[in-house]
């Protein structure tokens, strides 16, 4: 079975269940390998204005950890990775930088969830949709995507192409896009995230295209997968269709990681 290396906690505070409960779903649908990578706390705010339903807060953040591995030690036979997911924000890189040097994660997942401030793939926020251009909204978003690549502070970038959540496509041809983000990927030494939460979303597609994800594997880009559960019902959702997707764009392997280290598995 493939790894699902993006699973979230109660902690982000918008995520149910018991990371327990994420870990016997996880058995029960024969995985060999997990990870946990909840949010990080938004770090690019001071603390009185983070908001405790998109984030864990800092103050959370050890007992998480500790929680991955006690799970991983208590759960022989399952390879249990401590990840974290971290939002991307052009001009707070050292923030960020000098973050996650200060834990043991086995990866860092890298998001882009904000532009100017707004939360495009938060539900509340959709109407601003109607109010942007949205050819010029894509090279925005694919272009901040980029940036957090090449910043070298992200082993994955997940759900590369969230910008198509709620169903809002380019009018234009996205294929120079997505070619210059699959080389910059390369260049950058990132993988690229498979992610089936897509499927649960508007869009109805997986996290990226087939189109982005054929070029990725073009300029060799190392992948990794991801359920972006946020439920324990979650975990594994849409497995066959992943490696299908996998698949059909060339795949043959798919990635893990040890302390920053990735490891290349078959599929």
């Amino acid at each position: 079975m493939l790894p699902d290396l993006h699973l979230h906690t109660g902690r982000c505070g918008h995520a149910g269940g018991t990371m327990e409960e994420y870990v016997a779903a996880a058995r029960q649908r024969g995985l060999g390998h997990i990870g946990f990578a909840d949010h990080l706390p938004m770090y690019w705010l001071p603390p009185a204005r983070r908001d405790p339903g998109l984030a864990m807060a800092e103050e959370e953040l050890p007992g998480y950890i500790e929680a991955v591995q006690r799970l991983g030690r208590e759960n022989p036979g399952l390879t249990i990775s401590l990840g974290i997911e971290a939002d991307y924000i052009p001009g707070c890189e050292r923030q960020l930088e000098q973050f996650l040097a200060r834990y043991p994660f086995d990866y860092v997942l890298g998001s882009v969830h904000y532009l100017d401030g707004w939360g495009f793939d938060n539900p509340e926020l959709v109407g601003e949709y109607s109010r942007r251009d949205i050819d010029e909204l894509y090279r925005q978003y694919f272009q901040q995507v980029q940036q957090a690549a090449r910043t070298g502070l992200f082993d994955v970038i997940a759900h590369p192409d969230l910008i198509k959540k709620f169903g809002y496509r380019a009018r234009m041809d996205l294929r120079e896009l997505y070619e210059e983000t699959a080389r910059v990927f390369a260049e950058s030494g990132v993988c690229v995230e498979v992610n089936t939460a897509g499927l649960r979303a508007p869009a109805g597609e997986i996290y990226p295209s087939l189109e982005f994800l054929r070029l990725c594997r073009h300029y060799h880009v190392p992948v990794s997968t991801g359920s972006d559960a946020h439920q324990p019902a979650q975990v594994a959702f849409g497995w066959e269709r992943a490696r299908q997707w996998l698949e059909a764009a060339g795949y043959r392997e798919v990635v893990v990681f040890k302390k920053r280290v990735r490891k290349a598995i078959p599929l």
